[in-house]
């Protein structure tokens, strides 16, 4: 037993605020006029600018969790095809097990941000703090059912008795690990929500390295480290993720004063979770449908042949590079427009979703430019099969013209958080799935093959960016700001 407070805890309960009044030991008090000085102020200032120098920093954040993934996917190649084969059965389970962690930040972000605006540090401390323990407990829960059930898992994917045994090499030691995977995620959010996007990008940078580093020793042994094959890369991933929670964690302790280690007892932690799932919830099922799209899309380019399939794989993949200026402005929208709410300037807010309409359209109109103008020597570069080359150049051209709409989708779903409004939020990407994506992409594919399946998508993405931009100005925006 421990005690704090003149409460007595269980240790599993002191043990988050034990480290918590490390962070905060001999740091100035949570009334100092210094424990504001790491929060930026989106209140004020030119808001296209502000909202510019803001997403620019994500960009390289945004790369450099893209590259994680690559570095590992590469190296792991190098092993051989069997261990490629198996890093991919992890992929949907990863993400599935990190989408929590993405939908607890959102609703971070949100109901922070608004804190913020509102001048109430208090609550910004106690959501913080409420926050990565919500995110620590929820995950704890979920990876060790999905341990007990690993291979029941993993076959009902499809998994082979040959795979199995090198899935479970790199699943279990980042099942082990994978708290210290998600609470830099949330923590990198509550750090967002103070109008700081440097830190975070920073804070992933490292990440980026040290998991580039670690990868081929780990991997295949060099020097002192044995070698471990696709456990290293799992460890490696682990150990990175390790390294920036302890900075972030004293960034956010430390810097911006956003920890507290007193204990508001199970009615305030609850409040505070209450709040954080009422966003938190319905983006966590909004992340989980992007994996859901993709394995939808990929099966029906499956009947229209493998070249399809690998063209697809391959656009997609660019896709997710192209459309980094939008993602990146969707996850600063959400701080921007939660302080601006909470202090009540609803004119920035205004103004601020015309500019990232203008944004997500020029943004899309440069890339499929770019795209369209570069795709012989993208699909040169994927292939060297004349069939997938040509079917990859038909991609950059006609998919990216929706890119710009798919851009206002995404930020219109992003201004929805922020105004907690989470379940329209959800609604347009439902929308976009099942309404426009998956029917007219299946309905071209019928009717014009391939070209017809990329026409699909193009046509899902303009016609749901559309119509999420007129409801949000019609209906959503207004019925917020009342």
């Amino acid at each position: 037993m421990c005690y704090y407070s003149n409460s007595s805890l269980p240790a599993e309960r002191c043990f988050p605020i034990i480290i918590i009044q490390v962070l905060l030991t001999s740091s100035p008090s949570a009334n100092s006029s210094k424990q504001k000085s790491g929060i930026n102020r989106m209140t004020e200032g030119p808001v296209g600018p502000n909202l510019i120098g803001l997403a620019i920093p994500m960009i390289f954040g945004l790369i450099s969790i893209l590259l994680i993934n690559l570095v590992d996917t590469f190296y792991i190649s190098m092993i051989g095809v069997k261990e490629l084969v198996a890093i991919s059965f992890t992929f949907p389970v990863t993400f599935t097990l990190m989408s929590f962690s993405f939908g607890i930040g959102i609703g971070a972000a949100s109901v922070i941000s608004r804190a913020i605006g509102e001048g109430d540090h208090h609550r910004v401390q106690r959501l913080t703090t409420d926050s990565l323990l919500l995110v620590a407990l929820i995950i704890l829960v979920v990876a060790g059912l999905s341990y007990l059930n690993l291979d029941a898992i993993f076959r009902l994917m499809g998994a082979t008795d040959e795979s199995l045994p090198l899935i479970e090499e790199y699943m279990i030691p980042w099942l082990m690990g994978v708290v210290f995977v998600v609470i830099p995620i949330v923590g990198n959010s509550a750090i967002r929500a103070t109008g700081d996007t440097k830190t975070p990008s920073i804070i992933m940078v490292i990440a980026a390295v040290v998991n580039a580093v670690l990868d081929p020793i780990l991997i295949f042994g060099y020097g002192p480290f044995p070698e471990m094959g696709i456990e290293g890369a799992a460890i490696a991933t682990v150990i990175s993720y390790i390294s920036i929670m302890i900075v972030g964690l004293w960034m956010l302790g430390k810097r911006d004063r956003m920890l507290t280690a007193n204990w508001p007892g199970i009615a305030g932690i609850l409040s505070s979770w209450k709040a954080l799932l009422y966003i938190g919830i319905p983006a966590m099922l909004t992340q989980l449908l992007f994996p859901v799209s993709n394995a939808v899309l990929t099966r029906i380019a499956a009947d229209l042949g493998d070249a399809t399939v690998a063209a697809f794989g391959v656009g997609s993949r660019i896709e997710s590079l192209a459309m980094i200026g939008s993602m990146a402005l969707s996850s600063v929208i959400i701080p921007f427009i939660g302080q601006n709410y909470g202090a009540k300037n609803f004119d920035r807010i205004k103004t601020a979703s015309r500019f990232v309409l203008r944004f997500a359209l020029i943004w899309g109109v440069t890339a499929w430019a770019f795209l369209a103008l570069f795709s012989g020597g993208i699909a040169w570069a994927f292939s060297d099969d004349p069939e997938i080359q040509d079917l990859i150049q038909q991609f950059f051209w006609i998919v990216p013209f929706g890119f710009g709409f798919h851009g206002i989708s995404q930020l219109v779903s992003a201004s929805c958080n922020a105004l907690h409004r989470p379940f329209h939020s959800t609604s347009i990407n439902i929308m976009r799935l099942f309404l426009f994506l998956i029917p007219l992409v299946y309905l071209g594919s019928q009717i014009w093959g391939t070209t017809g399946f990329f026409i699909g998508i193009a046509l899902g993405n303009l016609a749901t960016g559309t119509i999420a931009w007129s409801w949000f100005r019609s209906s959503i925006l207004p019925g917020a700001l009342r």
